[in-house]
């Protein structure tokens, strides 16, 4: 019988969504990514689109792989300078992070498929061996391309029986190629590449996932624990609670529970957390009801956390059901969100619970790195300073790209 294959990590995971839109209006880059990559151990990049065909595309070329980022946005502080070789090499967002990579050996990077927005053709890919095949094949490359440690696949959601099915199939195999290429490239004394999910934390869409069958192919599991209340509902509610006060309420702790009782180890679950705040207008508060939502930071009803509390509210921490929230009686606006305190209570229910660790959606909206509210560096704090410190790949030699498969470490 074959030894089973080694842990992907060797100490808790503090994981975030770096969102390649955000060097955009957010001037959100790589660079800045940086001041907190020795508190970081995984980057999500989010996200690669899935076509009809099974084929997995980069979302965004430009700022992926081709953008020539100045000296002052640059990881190394060199700078990109345009050359007539340049289509043979790489450049963007992933160039950044593979030298992030080469400074802080620890940090692991993987590409994110799907998402909320580009999920649409997953049911029929996972379904259809042949598309299947494709998928796998296209996330790989990528993978030898552009430098990558992993895949997380951000499925949202599977929506019956059969579906859950096949994304077991989807798992197995992109699971078996990640081993493969391993072995080919006899890479096989080097850290096992990691295959993680994006998986919801609400009962309906849970347990319909065949979670037993998808543990052995899955590495991590990142909870997406944040969303329970929004614009949606009647009511203004905790989008993150970790206890509810009834039996209808969501909460982290009982899908943690559940998805430990349905077969996944406690050590394969990050618990995920929001760096933003679903925001309610003209309510008086949590169990009220609400009228219309503000405009937020970027999208309405939702500020970033480095927003908050907004300038006239007053924060609130409820340590018996583990929440936050702001209320600005004036403007009659009820903001839920995580407030370091909440934060630093999570993480001892991490520690207690005996979980992978802690994941952020999404990194720009934190406050920066030596900001006393830094939620990144709450988490730090709480998980006691230790850090999964399992070495990250940096030998890409079938990339397409020939800084990545010679230069860049030269």
């Amino acid at each position: 019988m074959a030894a089973p294959p080694p842990p992907v990590i060797n100490g808790p995971v503090i994981a975030g969504y770096f969102a390649n839109w955000g060097i955009y209006a957010r001037n959100y880059n790589v660079v800045d990514l940086a001041q907190n990559a020795d508190r970081l151990t995984h980057i999500l990049y989010a996200f690669a689109n899935l076509e009809p065909s099974g084929q997995v595309v980069i979302g965004d070329a430009w700022a992926d792989k081709d953008k020539h980022f100045p000296p002052e946005q640059s990881v190394d502080g060199k700078g990109d300078a345009w050359s007539d070789n340049d289509s043979g090499n790489l450049f963007g967002n992933f160039k950044q992070l593979y030298l992030l990579k080469q400074k802080h050996r620890h940090l692991k990077v993987s590409l994110s498929i799907g998402g909320w927005t580009w999920s649409t053709n997953f049911a029929a890919v996972a379904s259809d061996p042949q598309k299947r095949a494709v998928f796998v094949q296209s996330a790989m490359k990528h993978l030898s391309d552009l430098g990558l440690d992993g895949i997380d696949i951000d499925w949202e959601y599977p929506k019956n029986e059969q579906e859950a099915l096949t994304y077991v199939h989807l798992l197995y195999e992109v699971r078996l190629a990640l081993d493969a290429y391993q072995q080919q490239l006899q890479q096989t004394n080097q850290p096992r590449l990691i295959l993680s999910v994006a998986v919801p934390c609400g009962p309906s869409q849970y347990r319909l996932l065949r979670l037993r069958d998808m543990a052995p192919y899955v590495d991590l599991f990142y909870l997406m624990a944040y969303d329970f209340a929004g614009s949606w509902d009647s009511q203004a509610g905790h989008q993150a609670a970790l206890y509810s006060e009834g039996p209808n309420q969501l909460c982290c702790h009982q899908a943690v529970s559940d998805y430990i009782a349905a077969g996944v180890p406690a050590g394969k679950l990050v618990l995920g957390m929001p760096a933003y705040g679903r925001a309610f207008s003209n309510t008086t508060g949590p169990g009220a009801g609400f009228n219309g939502v503000p405009e937020g930071s970027w999208e309405k009803g939702q500020y970033d956390y480095k927003a908050l509390p907004r300038p006239e509210a007053q924060e609130y921490n409820d340590p018996q059901h583990c929440r936050s929230w702001s209320y600005d009686p004036q403007q009659r606006e009820f903001v839920t969100y995580d407030s370091p305190v909440i934060v630093q209570s999570k993480t001892d229910y991490i520690r207690q619970a005996g979980l992978a660790g802690a994941m952020f959606w999404e990194l720009s909206a934190d406050h920066p790195r030596d900001h006393p509210r830094s939620l990144v560096m709450a988490v730090y704090q709480g998980l006691g300073g230790r850090l999964d410190s399992m070495p990250n790949h940096l030998d890409y030699p079938a990339s397409q790209y020939e800084n990545m498969r010679a230069s860049m470490r030269s």
